[in-house]
């Protein structure tokens, strides 16, 4: 706004004053440096409410965005996202990435009423997924600490419930063709997944036996049950043993009978063939001199009845004996001719 006055006086041959006011100026420019002032501070102000509504959502991460605490969306896309300015808004970063926890050591049963020590560990971690997150963050709150707490009892639970399904010798064993832990630990991931996605939205990735042993009762009578299976073994092998020796002495001795009868009918063709040569022998000899002939057989029937033992009392001209006494038939008169060719000679020697 602007006011101008003018004032004509009159005097004397007449002159004209004019007056002038200058303050219109000065006010026209201290209203465009306020409205400057404005757009400034709006300015500023924008600029602040889109910093405070911009967030940078990291990789491997998710984020939730709960309008007066209650998820409303998730952002898993990594880069800049928008909300409403806090406290409408909020942002609650999710880890996506592993993470693991041990279940301590359970004292579990298995299927044949032992009981052993068992520490699993779990890697697990929230799936990518905006329905798993949101309910992962219903869940526990987004406090990673809790859900490591409820995940290790979970775990003991589905330790206790494994285990019943096998023996122990299956998963200690000396013989590794035995051994199931393998199949173990698939079970107990199966039953762990399946409960943790149904009551926290997560999944269990792997799940394995960090450790396992044996009570001191336990360790007993696992020994003591290897010693009776050792035994039971060795009697096993024991009775083949001799089992297999029995018939090897029922061989030999089939066998040495075979050999024995063979020998003795081979012993008994030779020893009748030795009676035949024999017979033959002496009834030749019998053709050709029957004096030597009954000589012979009279000293085979000496030698048949008399022995260190034998004391006889016999006529010495008896049979057989005067073989020994007269000698052979003609022994006289051979006698008598070199006698009397001995006393010949000696009488030709006598002057």
């Amino acid at each position: 706004m602007s006011a101008s006055h003018s004032h004509s006086h009159g005097h004397g041959g007449g002159h004209a004053h004019h007056h002038h006011h200058h303050g219109d100026a000065p006010a026209a420019g201290g209203g465009r440096g306020f409205a400057w002032r404005v757009v400034l501070a709006l300015l500023c102000v924008a600029i602040a409410a889109l910093v405070a509504s911009g967030v940078q959502v990291h990789e491997g991460e998710a984020a939730v965005v709960t309008r007066f605490g209650e998820p409303v969306r998730v952002v898993l896309d990594p880069g800049l996202a928008w909300r409403l300015p806090a406290p409408i808004e909020v942002i609650v970063p999710v880890d996506l990435r592993l993470h693991t926890t041990s279940s301590g050591l359970q004292d579990v049963g298995t299927r044949d009423g032992l009981r052993i020590l068992v520490q699993a560990y779990v890697a697990w971690r929230v799936p990518a997924d905006t329905a798993d997150v949101s309910r992962f963050v219903r869940a526990v709150r987004n406090e990673p600490d809790e859900a490591a707490r409820q995940i290790r009892s979970l775990v003991g639970s589905a330790l206790q419930t494994t285990t019943s399904g096998f023996d122990l010798a299956a998963l200690v064993n000396t013989d590794p063709s035995q051994v199931r832990l393998a199949a173990f630990e698939d079970d107990l991931r199966r039953q762990v997944d399946a409960q943790l996605y149904a009551t926290y939205g997560v999944h269990a990735v792997q799940v394995g036996i960090e450790r396992l042993t044996l009570p001191a009762a336990t360790l007993a009578a696992t020994v003591e049950r290897m010693r009776a299976e050792r035994e039971t073994v060795a009697a096993q092998r024991t009775a083949e043993g001799k089992r297999e020796a029995a018939q090897i002495r029922s061989d030999a001795d089939r066998d040495a009978r075979i050999a024995v009868a063979d020998a003795s009918a081979k012993a008994a063709q030779i020893e009748a063939q030795s009676r035949r040569d024999a017979a033959a022998i002496y009834g030749k000899s019998y053709a050709d001199d029957p004096q030597l002939y009954t000589m012979l057989r009279s000293l085979d029937t000496l030698a048949g009845v008399v022995n260190a033992n034998t004391s006889l009392i016999l006529r010495a001209d008896a049979a057989p004996f005067r073989a020994l006494v007269q000698g052979p038939a003609g022994l006289d008169t051979a006698d008598a001719a070199a006698h009397a060719g001995v006393q010949a000679a000696r009488a030709r020697r006598t002057p």
